[in-house]
């Protein structure tokens, strides 16, 4: 098991920046492929940003590419998310998750989540 704990979210006015953070134990960091996902108000569940194990392929949501960068210091056990340029649109709850490298899904480990508002 791998336990994740996000923080950084908060208020923030259109064309802000916030840094999200993710903190990871309990299991081997490296083990892990990390990602941040987002849930607005009645949507479900979407993709943002994902990071290998390694650091070395990211991958992310059309809408967020240019804006946000993923990036992970397996020293510390943590992902980031480096969020600029932000839009209303961008205004959810954005939840880390850790898919393990060998035979994982996304969706098998989540954190509890941190708000992000973004005001027009």
């Amino acid at each position: 098991q791998v336990q994740l704990v996000e923080s950084g979210g908060g208020l923030v006015q259109a064309g802000g920046s916030l840094r999200l953070s993710c903190a990871a134990s309990g299991r081997t960091f490296r083990n892990y492929d990390m990602g941040w996902f987002r849930q607005a108000p009645g949507k479900d569940r979407e993709f943002v940003a994902t990071i290998t194990w390694s650091g070395g392929i990211t991958n992310y949501e059309d809408s967020v590419k240019g804006r946000f960068t993923i990036s992970r210091d397996n020293a510390k056990n943590t992902v980031y998310l480096q969020m600029n340029s932000l839009k209303p649109e961008d205004t959810a709850v954005y939840f880390c998750a850790a898919r393990p490298r060998f035979g994982g899904n996304w969706g098998d480990y989540w954190g509890q989540g941190t708000q992000v508002t973004v005001s027009s």
